[in-house]
This record gives structure tokens, C-alpha cells and sequence, in this order.
């Protein structure tokens, strides 16, 4: 085999959703406020009692289930998350264990934001290495258990969500070449960390950052991926804010694209954004088999992963 495909995809996102209208109630902002800042409208909250494994373990579930794969084909589960509180077993052993995946190796990857993106270019170098057949990759986070819900400049960000893939070798590559790096001089702009643990960044440094140096490497993602920006179906950047969406897509000339924009009716869920916001797309049938989209994450240590895929 000299490549590898996305087979399939699922989702999950916890029942309780927070309206902009109830976060009013809660700390000082309005639905105005929000919609000018950030461009979201409502977001998910996991319920009392559920954890990033829960979240991870759903979506993953329906991504296996939508792939017609036995558990015991996965013979690799990557995981990633910024949220979990558990070091040992990993989010990956559990959701393994949930799902009665036997044997597979089993890694958490933590790159924050990017880390979907980050663990989907590992499972396609895996397969092409011939060290792996068939990768289940997840990206989970809880975003809402580290949020300071008196800081109204972070609060109006963050959700709490799952998207998985399932990941097969086949005899031509359908992830592209990813493009990956990170900016670590300014990696303490987006923290989660403390006592309790608490998001916060300093959002004006992720904004010029994202805005003025990602468009041109999601510009190399496509070249790499052998697909000029405009023919792209779709573009699924990671959902932090409508506003670094919106410029980041219209730099990169998508101009016949589908640009993903569940951050309105999700929030910014970090690492779980990517394959949340794909997986929807594909759901509703508005990107067709074999099309190309570009899959764009990044965020936290102010990294960056993208690359081409052909959808399933």
C-alpha cells in the first residue's frame, strides 16, 4: 500500500446546549456582544458526571459503526485531547476498552487544538511505514471544565464535543502530505493550566498570528496535497472564533469551497473541532465521495497542522 484513506467519520456532542441569551444571565455579555466578537451562537455542555472518555468513546463508536470494521481490525486508536484529568490509563486505553478494541497500540496526543490533525498525519506515516493497517483517530476535549465562567472574554468561547475517523490503507494516498510546524516563542498565548485548571489566553496574539501567518501555509497544505485552493469542496479550519475563520478562508481563495462554520452553533471545542465540524458536513451530504477538503488545525503552542483528504 502506498497511502492511506479516511474511511468514515462520526460525532458526538453532549444534549445541553448554553444559548448566548443564558450566558448573558451568567456573566456580563449579550447575544450582540458575542455575535460581533466571536460569531458564536450557542454551545454544547457535557452533562454532570461525563468525561472527555464518554465523548471520545461516542464519536468513535459511530465512526466504527459507519465503517463497517469489526473492533478488533483497529490495530492503532490515537486520542487527542487537551482536557482529559486522568494520566494513566490514557483516553485511548479507555475508549479501546469501551469499544472492545483488543490490541491496538493506544496513544493520547496533546497538541491542544491541532492535536486532531497532528494524530491524523501520524496514522497515515504509520500505515505508509507498514507498522499499522486500519487507525481509529479521535478528537475529544471539555472545554467548559477548564473555562472561568466570570471571565466573559474566554467563556463565550469554549464547548464541549467528539469527532472521530476511522483510517485504512489503500493503494493510493488519500491524505495529502501534511504541513505541520508551531510558533513556540509565542506558545504561552493560549494556556490551560493552575489550580483549579483554567483556560485563558491573550487573544489579540492568537488573532495577528492566525490571521497574518496561517493563510500562506494552508496555502502549501493544498500545493502539497495537489489541489489548488479553488478547487477545493470544502475547507474545515479548526473553530476557534468566525473571525479568524472567515479571514483565513478568504486569504487562501477558496472561492468555490464549502467554508465549515459549526463554531457558531458548537463553540470553540479545541481538539475535537476539526473531525466535529467534518463529520457534520459529511452527515448532511454537502460534500460528495472523493472530493477534496482541506483539514486545517490550530491553536494552543500556537501549532499548526493541515493537510488535503478525500472524502469518504
Amino acid at each position: 500500500m502506498s497511502g492511506s484513506r479516511l474511511v468514515a467519520t462520526g460525532h458526538y456532542q453532549p444534549a445541553r446546549v448554553l444559548t448566548n441569551e443564558e450566558l448573558a444571565t451568567m456573566v456580563d455579555t449579550s447575544d450582540e456582544w458575542i455575535g460581533k466578537r466571536v460569531g458564536i451562537r450557542e454551545r454544547r455542555v457535557a452533562a454532570p458526571g461525563e468525561t472527555v472518555t464518554d465523548l471520545a468513546a461516542q464519536a468513535a463508536a459511530k465512526a466504527l459503526a459507519a465503517s463497517g470494521l469489526d473492533p478488533s481490525a483497529i490495530d492503532l486508536l490515537l486520542v487527542a485531547t487537551c482536557t482529559q484529568t486522568e494520566r494513566a490509563p490514557n483516553v485511548a486505553s479507555r475508549v479501546a476498552a469501551r469499544l472492545g478494541v483488543p490490541a491496538a497500540a493506544l496513544m493520547d496526543v496533546g497538541v491542544s487544538c491541532s492535536g486532531f490533525t497532528h494524530a491524523l498525519a501520524l496514522a497515515d506515516h504509520t500505515i505508509r511505514a507498514g507498522a499499522a493497517t486500519r487507525a481509529l483517530v479521535v478528537g475529544a476535549d471539555m472545554m467548559t471544565a477548564v473555562t472561568d465562567w466570570t471571565d466573559r472574554t474566554t467563556c463565550v468561547l469554549t464547548g464541549d464535543g467528539a469527532g472521530a475517523a476511522v483510517v485504512a490503507a489503500a493503494p493510493e494516498p488519500e491524505i495529502g502530505p501534511v504541513v505541520w510546524g508551531s510558533a513556540p516563542e509565542l506558545g504561552t498565548a493560549v494556556r490551560i493550566e493552575g489550580t483549579p485548571t483554567r483556560f485563558s489566553q491573550d487573544g489579540q496574539t492568537v488573532y495577528r498570528w492566525a490571521t497574518t501567518r496561517l493563510p500562506e501555509i494552508a496555502r502549501l497544505a493544498c500545493e502539497r496535497g495537489g489541489v489548488a485552493p479553488e478547487d477545493l469542496a470544502a475547507v474545515v479550519l479548526h473553530q476557534a472564533n468566525l473571525r479568524i475563520i472567515e479571514p483565513i478562508a478568504q486569504k487562501l481563495g477558496a472561492v468555490n469551497a464549502i467554508v465549515a462554520r459549526d463554531v457558531v452553533e458548537s463553540g470553540n471545542t479545541s481538539a475535537a473541532s476539526v473531525p466535529l465540524a467534518l463529520s457534520k458536513l459529511l452527515e448532511r451530504g454537502e460534500v460528495e465521495r472523493g472530493a477534496p477538503v482541506l483539514l486545517f488545525g490550530f491553536g494552543g503552542n500556537l501549532s499548526y497542522a493541515g493537510m488535503v483528504v478525500r472524502c469518504p
